[in-house]
């Protein structure tokens, strides 16, 4: 019986002997002298190429198969026998070979083994080929399935919040506005525009967070997640920044800060676990080519205990360790990378969960301590690049949400729905954030982070 299957599963040993149709592209063909050639196929199933025997004896093999290049795609037909060279326990020996696609060998842009980063940017739509784009989209994936896997297991609902709000979770302003009204006329009048004209009646943005909406099913169904994509328009070009992202978000009614902590920490080392059993050829490849501490890394978190601090006891740290730091610390500054950087690296040698911050840096969602002067949030730190996971236990206090949207001057009753969580039956409950670009590029040690999204939204860029 002739069975369809995959690369990846072709390459393993206990498929010998099986007669199968591989469907993939060229990577490479090479002649022999003998009267044969060798193809190297990969369909994206694993990092590894398999390689394929098409001998003379192939109707097409002249006419076709002499002319394949890197690009073109093909279904191979044959058996999967064990293989005498190294490295490969497996090849495929071809009985027919069907050409679907050819790929110019003077145009198709793919033709040397290494590439910039930056010139792959610039061809987004073939950059999955490679095998650095490849390894980092099957990295991702596995991340994606652990993190619904671990909600899921942990009795979470996944709700879908909005993409598309009136409401500015973080206050910052930096959001992308939603509007039907013809701008261009605005532009030649000169004239305000009358938001009552416009499709939702009012001034409206793609989302920056779905916490806020997130919360209101968390106060109805206990436990939720959302994960979806969010936007920031921020006007930033560097490695760290991009324009649309993805965040996971959990909710969790009757969860203080303690239970909030120890979740992020789980959730964390569930992924990375995950990552370790699932993408061993990948990581291995990321180790090999990107960064060298990159298994070890995940490997010393899974097994590590984080460190819990307070913000307080981080600055007198900070303060007093003689390192030189290029912005200085004082209290009631937010913290830089560098200074993130050193307590994980550095000091702790691992992951440090820092928590209650002056409530002058931190959104008005966030719980005020009984000291007045710090709420109840958190940040999650990890090697090499920072904060990876924000979060808080959220103000259920309704008189005391009330002051701090003013204090941050937000006017209470644009958030009249959210305020009657805490008028109906309000509860303790907390949540936090993790941006699943940082995250995958934390994990494969990317140095850019429009290198571990599909197709990058930032700046000047949004063609593909």
């Amino acid at each position: 019986m002739v069975e369809k299957i995959s690369v990846a599963e072709a390459r393993k040993p206990e498929s010998i002997g099986r007669q199968v149709i591989l469907q993939g592209w060229v990577r490479t063909r090479r002649d022999s002298k003998a009267g044969f050639s060798f193809l190297e196929l990969n369909d994206g199933s694993s990092l590894g190429n398999i390689q394929v025997i098409a001998g003379q004896d192939l109707d097409n093999y002249q006419t076709e198969i002499k002319r394949l290049t890197a690009g073109s795609s093909v279904t191979v037909r044959g058996e999967v026998r064990q293989s005498p060279g190294r490295g490969q326990a497996t090849e495929v020996h071809a009985t027919s070979i069907t050409v679907h696609g050819w790929a110019d060998s003077e145009r198709y842009p793919l033709q040397k083994k290494r590439h910039s980063f930056e010139f792959l940017r610039t061809i987004a739509h073939l950059r999955p080929r490679t095998n650095t784009f490849g390894a980092v989209a099957r990295v991702r994936n596995c991340v994606c399935h652990s993190i619904h896997q671990f909600f899921q297991e942990e009795g979470f609902l996944y709700v879908h919040t909005p993409i598309i709000t009136a409401s500015d979770c973080e206050g910052a302003g930096e959001m992308f506005q939603v509007t039907t009204l013809d701008l261009g006329k605005l532009a030649q009048t000169g004239s305000p525009p009358d938001f009552s004209l416009d499709f939702f009646d009012r001034p409206s943005y793609l989302t920056v967070s779905g916490q806020l909406e997130a919360e209101a099913f968390a106060c109805a169904l206990g436990k939720v997640y959302t994960f979806g994509p969010t936007f920031r328009a921020e006007n930033s070009n560097t490695s760290r920044h991009l324009a649309e992202f993805w965040m996971v978000e959990p909710e969790m009614a009757f969860f203080e800060l303690d239970q909030n902590m120890d979740l992020a920490e789980r959730l964390l080392k569930r992924i990375f676990q995950d990552v370790l059993a699932r993408c061993g050829e990948d990581m291995k490849f990321f180790n090999q080519r990107i960064d060298p501490t990159a298994l070890e890394t995940l490997e010393q978190i899974v097994a590590s205990r984080f460190v819990r601090l307070s913000y307080t006891e981080a600055m007198d740290l900070l303060g007093r360790c003689g390192e030189r730091f290029e912005f200085p610390t004082r209290w009631g500054c937010d913290l830089q990378a560098e200074h993130e950087r050193y307590l994980t690296e550095k000091h702790f040698r691992c992951p440090v969960i820092l928590f209650d911050y002056p409530r002058s840096i931190k959104p008005f969602y966030m719980r005020l301590n009984d000291d007045g002067r710090t709420v109840r949030a958190m940040d999650v730190l990890v090697p090499k690049v920072g904060e990876i996971i924000g979060g808080s236990q959220r103000e259920e206090r309704l008189e005391v949400l009330e002051e701090r949207m003013r204090e941050q001057g937000l006017n209470p009753d644009d958030y009249w729905w959210y305020l009657d969580l805490r008028r109906y039956g309000t509860v303790p409950h907390s949540g936090f954030g993790l941006g699943l670009e940082r995250l995958v590029q934390f994990i494969t040690g990317m140095g850019n982070i429009r290198d571990v999204i599909p197709f990058p939204r930032t700046p000047g860029n949004a063609e593909f």
